[in-house]
């Protein structure tokens, strides 16, 4: 599975699976509603804060960016480790703003 760059799009292995995930506009707008922010300041502020929980919306509203809805939708059943979350999570922000991890 190859990310595509200038989507901004970036690859994980998550659950011994290769994944990838996108920061868009939709991903942005669900992590807002799922963390229960409005604005991209308050969003980057709860971000600063992640509960576990909180970790599953943000990177649930990644994979779904990049056309991984399926797992996304049973990723509280699927065997990702924390680090492996939080690397992807990273992966995708840097790839969003233009930059590697």
């Amino acid at each position: 599975m190859t990310a595509n760059g200038a989507r901004g799009e970036a690859t994980a292995v998550l659950a011994g699976g290769e994944r990838k995930l996108c920061l868009t506009l939709g991903a942005m707008a669900e992590m807002e509603a799922g963390l229960g922010v409005s604005g991209l300041e308050a969003l980057a502020q709860r971000m600063r804060t992640l509960s576990a929980g909180d970790l599953m919306v943000v990177l649930g509203a990644l994979l779904r960016g990049g056309g991984e809805g399926a797992f996304a939708d049973r990723l509280a059943e699927a065997q990702v480790a924390l680090e492996e979350a939080a690397a992807a999570v990273a992966e995708a922000f840097a790839a969003g703003a233009g930059r590697q991890p």
